[in-house]
């Protein structure tokens, strides 16, 4: 998702377009002038273009009814296989997430609907029939508003089809949880997901190379969703003291890039906290922004200049899904948790998080957590 372009912004969410989909209309004009030249590759382009603006409204039907339970939704992707738009967090209750789901294909039930009555009301049969190998809808000579009213009938049960992160593996794992609660249902639905993306594979190594490439797309994120459901799970409950790390070691705002190598080495760390005389947080020096500091401008390169900034400080007794939540939202390294004075006492990272993951997933099931004792603070 890096690899995208902004275009604009509606009502707070950002619309991007993948890189891969501006290569897949260039892919679609060479094609079709290939075979008619420059007016048929226009009206290839302005067709997948007008194509795309149905997937749009039909993401901006899963934005406004995820704002309805108070959900907001930071941007939405295209891509050639369609669009993906990110929620914030995912509803609580199974009826909501049922509701979210559902809205995208009513939107092109809608679209589909509409094109219906103008083609009737201009005098224009539907002449294509549902299209299955995209033949038909391709086929210039049959009417655009035609092959558009499919098209938005052919999304609709394609976005149906239960498999994460399609709107049927959503709907699926909506009524699964409420009958066995949502982890489990989560689980279920990944497996069914991830089954699907197999039969897609299948189907496109005889002859369809886009189905290998949703294939592909479809089983990351089924397991992509089923790891994200598994760290809400495991961290509900749980306060940001028993999860953090409290041994580390840290930098003091007069350290250089050199002083950071030197700690890379001699320990396990990824990211390294910069910590002031009285012990607050300054900000996080990473392994990646140290490599390329020290790549680009040199070893004595202070450590306040190329550190990040935008770190949170969050209480030991404030939720981990608090911590969780604010490194998935803004792409964060670690979150710092201080002592209620404002003091570093330990770093949640993703690292920590997945290793709890591990631990917990390997409990026996009902099975008490360990207790934990507290540690002593690292030396700076």
């Amino acid at each position: 998702m890096s690899w995208s372009i902004p275009i604009g912004t509606v009502k707070g969410t950002v619309i991007r377009i993948h890189v891969t989909f501006l290569l897949f209309l260039a892919w679609i004009g060479a094609m079709h002038y290939s075979h008619g030249g420059g007016p048929a590759a226009l009206e290839g382009v302005v067709f997948i273009v007008l194509l795309f603006a149905c997937v749009l409204l039909h993401e901006f039907g899963h934005v406004f009814a995820a704002r309805r339970y108070g959900v907001q939704t930071p941007d939405i992707t295209l891509l050639p296989i369609g669009g993906v738009a990110r929620l914030e967090r995912i509803p609580e209750k199974p009826s909501q997430e049922l509701v979210i789901a559902l809205a995208g294909p009513a939107v092109n039930v809608v679209i589909a609907a509409a094109l219906y009555v103008a083609l009737l009301a201009g005098g224009f049969p539907l002449s294509v029939g549902l299209p299955t190998d995209g033949s038909e809808v391709q086929n210039p000579g049959v009417s655009m508003l035609a092959r558009l009213a499919w098209v938005n009938v052919f999304l609709v049960l394609f976005n149906l089809i239960p498999a994460f992160p399609m709107d049927g593996g959503r709907v699926l794992r909506a009524f699964l949880a409420q009958r066995m609660g949502y982890g489990r249902g989560t689980a279920v639905a990944a497996t069914i997901g991830q089954g699907v993306a197999f039969v897609f594979g299948l189907l496109g190594l005889f002859g369809n190379p886009l189905l290998l490439f949703i294939a592909l797309f479809v089983y990351l994120a089924a397991s992509s969703e089923s790891h994200a459901v598994q760290i809400r799970e495991v961290s509900r409950g749980v306060m940001a003291g028993d999860a953090m790390i409290t041994r580390f070691e840290s930098l003091s705002p007069g350290s250089v890039v050199e002083d950071a190598v030197q700690c890379l080495i001699h320990t396990t760390q990824h990211e390294f906290p910069v910590v002031d005389g009285s012990g607050r947080l300054r900000g996080v020096l990473t392994r990646d922004d140290m490599i390329r500091a020290l790549r680009d401008r040199g070893p004595d390169t202070p450590v306040l200049e190329v550190m990040r900034t935008d770190i949170p400080v969050i209480g030991q007794r404030q939720n981990l899904e608090e911590a969780l939540r604010l490194m998935q939202e803004n792409r964060l390294p670690a979150v710092g948790i201080d002592d209620g004075a404002g003091r570093l006492v330990g770093l949640i990272t993703p690292e920590n998080v997945g290793e709890m993951m591990m631990i917990e997933s390997a409990r026996p099931k009902g099975g008490p957590r360990a207790p934990r004792t507290s540690a002593p603070l690292p030396g700076r």
